[in-house]
């Protein structure tokens, strides 16, 4: 009997996002394939690559298959699944998405979408973060052609193998309003931040913070030649990044070495 693909689906919008449930439904439209999901019980958004180190975690079960982490990380919930469902035998592939707007450029250092790749890869598994741009006036997003491009980049990986290196995964990004678009190749931008943050008092005159949502703002680099994740979106296209957790600064190596001397 024919072993089942196995993938592992994670997300840092909650168990309940619409992109989570429609990037399950679309993988358990392959053939032969074993899906579970491992979700933070709520949004984790923006938490990076962090796990839980201070309180015990707890897996909830919503239904076969289909667990919730009781207030874990996108990390953690990659942790935990390879130690307490998988037991050695590792899945074959981990999906993490489908992201309620876009990880491009540094954001992905934020991202709890891209940190359950980066913890994948650490695990010698090949591993996808999968993102929608969103246009915030449609809420609610669609999510079909991100459906359709996961499931052409897992059938791919099935056939032909997993395309990159050690501790490197794919980091996708889909374009808004669109129903098809081609595939580019792309480099992480170089993206233009504020500190913006909006103020507001409750009733008993204390003033509280929300962070600013950040419009995406970018810019070409320079010397590096292609097509950068924001420029492709820009352009109508879908953008798939190879990511290395390698985050030395390689030609700086010498400079600081002269700096020292």
């Amino acid at each position: 009997m024919k072993n089942k693909y196995k993938i592992l689906v994670t997300n840092d919008d909650g168990y309940e996002a619409k992109g989570l449930l429609s990037l399950v439904e679309a993988l358990r439209e392959l053939d032969d394939v074993e899906v579970t999901v491992v979700a933070p019980a709520n949004e984790k958004s923006a938490c990076g690559h962090s796990l839980t180190l201070t309180k015990p975690l707890r897996f909830v079960g919503i239904k076969e298959n289909f667990f919730k982490l009781d207030d874990g990380t996108p990390t953690d919930c990659v942790y935990l699944s390879l130690n307490a469902i998988y037991k050695g035998a590792k899945p074959d592939l981990i999906v993490s998405g489908i992201n309620r707007g876009s990880n491009m450029g540094e954001d992905i250092t934020y991202s709890g979408t891209a940190a359950a790749a980066m913890e994948g890869v650490l695990h010698n598994i090949p591993s996808i973060a999968i993102s929608q741009v969103m246009d915030f006036t449609n809420p609610k997003g669609d999510f079909s052609l991100a459906q359709q491009t996961i499931k052409k980049i897992v059938t791919k990986i099935r056939e032909d193998a997993f395309p990159l290196s050690e501790r490197e995964f794919l980091n996708i990004n889909i374009p808004p309003d669109a129903q098809e678009a081609q595939i580019k190749t792309t480099y992480c931008g170089y993206r233009i931040y504020s500190n913006e943050a909006d103020v507001h008092s409750n009733p008993r005159g204390e003033e509280h913070y929300w962070l600013g949502l950040h419009p995406l703002n970018f810019t070409p680099r320079e010397g590096v030649k292609g097509l950068s994740d924001y420029e492709a979106i820009r352009d109508g296209f879908i953008s798939i990044t190879p990511i290395m957790l390698d985050l030395s600064a390689y030609k700086s190596i010498k400079k600081l070495e002269d700096w020292l001397d």
